[in-house]
């Protein structure tokens, strides 16, 4: 049996990606991509996340291109878990991060953001942040 993407989806090594350029929390991106039949988005490795640069590369046109994945240590501080609840195995922070920096109105960082169009890419800011999308459904 072979299964494709809906409508809007994109594929890529059988997982179905959906960019969504609308701002929202870590909280609400997530209730969102779950109301969609996925999760925020898991990598799971650097073919993966090259694969995700290229995408938004090719889709933004602006310099807004921040996007929340599927990582959160809110749970326990400095515990990076997958929203599946896996731990954090490969890893692709900005230099320096994650460093728990205390964010606007002073909120901790506790949710994790692809930032910048390059590998090494994640940073952690405050989850109430707004910021794009990216869901996944496994298929």
């Amino acid at each position: 049996m072979h299964l494709i993407c809906e409508e809007g989806w994109e594929e890529h090594g059988g997982k179905s990606y959906k960019f969504l350029t609308s701002k929202a929390s870590w909280e609400d991106s997530r209730s969102f991509c779950r109301d969609l039949g996925g999760d925020l988005v898991k990598i799971d490795s650097r073919e993966e996340q090259e694969f995700l640069l290229e995408r938004i590369k090719s889709k933004i046109n602006d310099d807004e291109h921040v996007f929340w994945i599927g990582l959160t240590d809110s749970e326990t501080e400095g515990t990076w878990l997958w929203v599946d609840g896996s731990p954090l195995d490969e890893s692709f922070w900005i230099g320096g991060e994650p460093n728990n920096g205390v964010g606007l109105f002073g909120l901790r960082e506790n949710c994790v953001a692809l930032k910048r169009l390059e590998l090494q890419s994640w940073n952690d800011q405050p989850c109430s942040s707004p910021a794009r999308r990216i869901c996944e459904i496994s298929l």
